[in-house]
């Protein structure tokens, strides 16, 4: 095979979860490219079918699938609907997630005055909502032999990144989560079986907006600092996570499993000197 046919996801039917936000938004864009089908799934009716447009503006086919993903009966739901629309499921992204603004601690605000039930919520959307998906459009993956999941981490599960303590923890456990299902659906379903994550850098979406620029659009004191510490000296793009994501989903990457590739500007890597 040339090696440009295994980046191919022609034919491929992949899930996207949270596929109606920023990020959700630019993963879409490159599995169509790619020659994927796509189920899009997101709890925004207007903005999931806004996105099955866009799948099929650029010749993909597409299908909307309202669903909360930290809903088990929901999820479940939604598998049945993907089935019975193209018949099987051949990857997974799992895009929903993001912080909550009840979630964060503001620099004046005591640290143990912080919300538990936000900071519950902002675990709950983020791991819960990657675990559930995973274990049920994840086991018909599993069941066919052969399949990709990819799941979204952060820098915040590497580096402790102030003021999001729910998003952090949820981070470093979707990192763990990544490396034991890796490790289990390969020793009992075979190296066809992979699940890997992409740990983004930061990139300006609407959950983190209020808190990195500033009513007129100048970055805040908070987005300079990661500007500051990227040898890139700038945040990032939502379409240069497309090229890793369409790799951890391809044949390409047929030897890549439990990893998390960041793709950060260069940000984890530096000391800051």
């Amino acid at each position: 095979m040339n090696i440009l046919d295994t980046f191919s996801l022609k034919g491929k039917v992949i899930v996207v979860t949270g596929g109606t936000g920023v990020l959700g938004e630019s993963f879409i864009t490159a599995i169509a490219q790619a020659g994927g089908k796509i189920a899009i799934l997101g709890r925004n009716e207007t903005k999931a079918n806004e996105r099955v447009a866009l799948a099929e503006s650029l010749g993909a086919e597409a299908l909307a699938v309202i669903a909360d993903v930290t809903n088990e009966q929901d999820v479940l739901q939604a598998k049945d609907i993907i089935i019975n629309h193209f018949g099987t499921i051949d990857g997974l992204v799992n895009a929903a997630g993001g912080n909550i603004p009840g979630a964060t601690i503001n620099p004046g605000e005591n640290l143990f005055d912080a919300s538990m039930a936000d900071t519950i919520k902002a675990i709950e959307i983020n791991l819960y909502g990657t675990i559930i998906p995973t274990h049920i459009f994840g086991r018909v993956i599993a069941e066919k032999g052969k399949g990709a999941i990819v799941n979204i981490s952060s820098l915040a599960a590497s580096r402790a990144i102030t003021r999001g303590m729910g998003y952090n923890v949820a981070k470093h456990g979707i990192d763990g989560y990544t490396k034991w299902m890796a490790t289990e659906l390969s020793l009992r379903y075979g190296d066809k079986v992979r699940v890997n994550a992409i740990a983004p850098g930061v990139f300006l979406t609407d959950q983190n907006r209020s808190l990195l620029t500033n009513p007129d659009g100048t970055f805040t004191e908070r987005a300079q600092k990661f500007v500051s510490n990227t040898p890139f000296s700038r945040l990032g793009e939502p379409q240069e996570l497309e090229g890793t994501l369409v790799y951890l989903l391809s044949d390409a990457s047929g030897f890549v499993n439990g990893e998390i590739i960041f793709v950060d500007g260069g940000f984890n890597a530096w000391s800051g000197v």
